[in-house]
């Protein structure tokens, strides 16, 4: 399975749009060769690099029908998206996706994606937590973008 955006390249850097210093929407994401028995995708976005244990998860895509192979730029950020799925709640508390604000230096985000051979029936909301223990035993693949990101202010230094 491959994991690709039109936004950036693997291992290079996230778009300012991207992030907070932009407009804080999502890139467009795209995948193809999933598993022929694939019910669901899950798709996260975690920066293991924040001050904080574990990581900072960015954003949580659950219960995305196995017949998508696509997500647009700017997903609303709404716990239910027609024709997408769920969004669970990223680390700051809030459902949908949370753009890249590093506090120092440079950050990797992971954006990974899980082709899934059954849906997860969590409700809208979920925690990355909750999505993760729930995948457990029904991963038939899975697939990774990382992008990078270091505040502008930072980069100009």
């Amino acid at each position: 399975m491959q994991l690709v955006s039109s936004a950036f390249q693997a291992g290079a850097a996230i778009p300012v749009l991207f992030t907070s210093e932009g407009q804080d929407i999502s890139p467009e994401l795209s995948w193809r060769d999933a598993p022929a028995k694939t019910e669901s995708f899950v798709l996260t976005m975690r920066d293991p690099d924040a001050p904080k244990v574990g990581g900072f998860t960015h954003w949580v895509v659950y219960d995305v029908p196995g017949s998508v192979g696509h997500i647009e730029q700017d997903v609303p950020k709404h716990a239910t998206v027609q024709g997408l799925g769920l969004q669970g709640k990223n680390d700051g508390g809030n459902v949908g996706y949370k753009a890249p604000s590093p506090p120092s230096g440079m950050h990797r985000y992971f954006i990974r994606l899980f082709a899934l051979d059954r849906e997860l029936n969590l409700p809208p909301g979920a925690s990355h937590e909750q999505v993760r223990q729930a995948m457990e035993g029904h991963i038939l693949d899975r697939a990774e973008l990382m992008g990078t990101y270091t505040r502008r202010a930072e980069r100009a230094a």
